[in-house]
């Protein structure tokens, strides 16, 4: 058998998995143990099968689009845009997914088919003749191969398990099974599994300076970062099967610590990974494909070649929008809830990164949208080099930041020792700093009690990580999905009543079509939409004080901002936000139904 066959034979394997594609290849010629040897008897060879291990975090069904846009709607801060439907990304949003839904298919198979090309590498490093026969050199680069490997199997079964809960678990490819049907495990087994792949990852995986790592590459910091995410997820709570009730995982100290171990080290290899002073500047790196100049960005996945397979629509589904007749047609996907923009204090330079409150018109022109249309803005097609209709941009998908784990640290040692300890409290205070370069008197007062100091750590990740796939999960692992989306909901409705902490939200703001300049800072973007403020308003308060204005000013649009958003936001079949939530029901997704109809042995579950 020829290598070429062989590779394609191992690619259609993980499809085998739950369907039957790719039996026409399957079917005249079986792998054999032979042409597995071929394939792994190189480290070139061996390294073009890692490559095949990676490709499956990209594309429309990974975190090209999918995994990082799509299926993590809901959270505090943003939601799909549009109205509800079960079987389409608005129907993941609201928590109303039905198991016939679209998204949800390709997504569940890509991460098996991740799975079992990582486990032929795993299967077959240890038995090639490289590790027999080869230099030093080789071996130790083959061991780096296997701990890839190894992080690439833990990031899909992560994956797997915080959106669909317990799945079936295989540590060996699918030739090596005899019933390929196999029932869901325990996540928390997978865990255990998981947790303890990456410990050896990490002792053979470089740091990004010894092995010349790209943030494209898996390197000793994200073996080590992933591995504390999973351990605070094993920590925390998730929705459980029998009973189908919210539960704390079994003994969270232990993995308190491992989680605190992990970030720490990362933190004391500062020459490795860092804050950037510009928070800006770091997903503007994303854009262009470059490194940012501090390395905060520990992993990305890595997007390119223009196709669905490879590529991402990050810009293009989501973010600033800009309008199909503008220079970047594309954005507005995701929408950023109002309430969100107040969340964040005028001074802390993450609220316009992360709300963009404005649009790009068919003249390049920079125009206030209503507060019902905020999006997500730190991803922007203006900011790459593609002009016109393309979709597929090239952008980078962040999978961990320095300040991720930095965050992580805190919230370990403060579970940990019971209050945070001026360590955590310092990781934290960097974190918020640099989010109020120039306005450092403006941060306020960290809490130093435990309740006081988790509280504030689950709003600084809000604010610090928003539309970064994120939110959603954490608010599951600490079982407080249910309280804050009962919490938003409130605040939605005070927000259209322009009571309580929106008493002095515009309910209309008039503005002029101005100038858009997408090599001005976010911030600038902002200064220089034209605003109408009358005598003694600062133009930077106009969306802190009640409306300028009975009658339209000469000149000026009115944008309907607090007027923008009504009842049916809060409470609508179809346009309600978190409409179809159910607490102990809906914090896990339904597999789709071919899954369940092609493996007898796996169940639904959850109540769908």
């Amino acid at each position: 058998m020829k290598k070429s066959k062989s590779i394609l034979i191992l690619t259609c394997l993980a499809g085998a998995l739950f369907l039957n594609s790719c039996s026409d290849f399957l079917n005249p010629e079986n792998l054999s143990s032979v042409s597995e040897e071929q394939q792994f008897d190189s480290t070139a060879d061996t390294f073009s099968a890692l490559v095949g291990v990676y490709s499956q975090l990209g594309g429309d069904d990974g975190y090209g689009q999918r995994l990082s846009l799509i299926i993590p709607q809901s959270g505090d801060d943003f939601r799909t845009s549009g109205s509800y439907n079960c079987n389409d990304r608005r129907g993941v949003a609201t928590f109303g997914a039905c198991p016939t839904n679209t998204e949800l298919n390709n997504p569940f198979g890509k991460l098996y088919t991740g799975i079992e090309r990582a486990n032929l590498v795993i299967k077959n490093i240890p038995l090639s003749p490289v590790m027999k026969n080869g230099s030093e050199d080789d071996k130790k680069l083959m061991n780096r191969y296997l701990g890839e490997a190894l992080t690439l199997r833990a990031q899909y079964y992560y994956e797997l398990i915080k959106n669909w809960g317990d799945v079936p678990f295989y540590l060996v490819p699918a030739s090596d099974i005899a019933d390929q049907n196999q029932p869901k495990t325990d996540r928390d087994v997978i865990y255990e599994q998981i947790i303890d792949d990456l410990a050896k990852a990490s002792t053979v995986v470089p740091w990004r300076s010894e092995g010349g790592t790209t943030s494209n590459r898996i390197s000793k910091g994200f073996v080590k970062g992933l591995r504390a995410r999973i351990a605070l997820a094993r920590a925390g709570w998730s929705l459980r099967r029998s009973p189908q009730v919210m539960a704390q995982g079994s003994n969270p100290q232990k993995y308190y610590q491992i989680a605190y171990d992990e970030t720490k080290d990362i933190m004391n290899h500062s020459g490795e990974h860092s804050l950037n002073p510009s928070y800006e500047s770091v997903f503007r790196a994303l854009h262009t494909n470059t490194q940012d100049a501090t390395n905060e960005i520990i992993f990305a996945v890595g997007a390119f070649g223009g196709g669905t397979r490879t590529d991402s629509k990050i810009g293009y589904y989501n973010g600033l929008k800009h309008h199909d007749n503008s220079n970047w047609k594309g954005g507005g996907g995701i929408n950023a809830l109002p309430t969100y923009f107040y969340e964040f204090t005028k001074y802390d330079l993450r609220r316009d990164m992360n709300v963009g409150i404005f649009t790009v018109n068919a003249s390049n022109l920079a125009e206030l949208v209503a507060a019902n249309s905020f999006t997500d803005s730190k991803y922007r097609k203006s900011w790459t080099s593609i002009t016109g209709p393309s979709q597929t941009l090239a952008v980078d998908w962040p999978l961990l930041r320095i300040s991720d784990v930095m965050l992580m640290f805190a919230e370990a040692d403060n579970e940990l020792h019971g209050a945070p300890s001026p360590e955590a409290i310092n990781a934290v205070r960097a974190v918020r700093s640099r989010a109020y370069t120039g306005n450092l008197a403006q941060i306020g007062t960290i809490p130093t009690d435990k309740t006081g100091f988790f509280n504030y750590i689950v709003k600084e990740r809000m604010l610090e990580l928003g539309s970064e796939g994120i939110r959603k999960y954490d608010l599951i692992r600490w079982n407080l999905l249910a309280t804050k989306i009962a919490e938003t909901k409130q605040k939605l409705s005070d927000f259209i009543n322009g009571v309580g902490a929106y008493a002095n939200v515009p309910l209309d703001i008039y503005y002029k079509a101005s100038s858009f300049d997408p090599t001005k800072t976010a911030q600038q973007n902002i200064t220089a939409i034209d605003v109408f403020t009358t005598t003694g308003v600062n133009k930077a308060d106009v969306f802190y004080v009640p409306s300028q204005s009975t009658t339209l000013p000469a000149g000026y649009k009115k944008i309907a901002w607090r007027s923008g958003v009504l009842p049916t936001y809060v409470n609508d079949p179809s346009a309600g936000y978190a409409q179809y939530f159910q607490v102990n029901k809906r914090e896990l997704l339904p597999i789709y139904f071919e899954y369940i109809q092609n493996n007898p042995a796996l169940t639904q579950d959850y109540g769908y």
